[in-house]
């Protein structure tokens, strides 16, 4: 049997390492393109484009805005394994935007790509019983309250962020994030 040490341990380095997934898809297929990840990933390319905040701390700074309302409305244990997941996310948007330069140069090999490392980053963080922050977040809340489907707040409040993000940056963003959005949950479906 083992330790409750090193099962916790195990679960915080698995947590670290769909994090860094996640992130690595963010900052080198997603965000060079202005693609939206999520609700989370297109206020962040906004906030970027308005106020020029550097991508990761645009990330962070609204991920963690949301610990708040996960520690009052859903558990502690589950915040700080989200605030885990949302700090090694961002610092890995950051580093990987630095280290790497997007490899294909094309947006849709980069959807495609960006797509399926996110579905795995986050089937990872899900599976360990944690967000990935975000709006996910807000639509676990409202699926507590309101007994409905985390899928169906998600859905609406993403396509309203997606639609602001189109409307300010390009239209051609809300069929990327769409795609994007399905590709990564089949993706999160598969591994959760």
């Amino acid at each position: 049997m083992k330790k409750p040490h090193s099962r916790n341990v195990k679960k915080l380095l698995i947590i670290i390492a769909g994090a860094a997934i996640q992130g690595y898809s963010m900052g080198v297929f997603l965000f060079p393109n202005a693609i939206p990840s999520g609700g989370a990933g297109g206020l962040t390319v906004l906030f970027h484009h308005w106020f020029h905040v550097p991508l990761s701390i645009a990330l962070w700074m609204l991920n963690s805005s949301m610990l708040v309302f996960a520690v009052y409305f859903l558990s502690a244990a589950s915040a700080m394994g989200t605030l885990l997941g949302i700090t090694v996310t961002s610092v890995s948007v950051n580093l990987s935007a630095f280290l790497w330069d997007t490899p294909f140069h094309n947006e849709w090999l980069d959807l495609a790509c960006g797509s399926v490392l996110l579905g795995i980053g986050i089937g990872i963080l899900l599976r360990q019983g944690v967000s990935n922050g975000g709006i996910g977040i807000v639509a676990l809340i409202i699926s507590k309250y309101r007994s409905v489907n985390p899928a169906t707040p998600l859905f609406i409040i993403n396509g309203l962020i997606f639609i602001l993000t189109a409307y300010v940056i390009d239209w051609e963003i809300v069929v990327q994030a769409v795609i994007c959005q399905y590709v990564s949950t089949r993706i999160v479906a598969w591994i959760y």
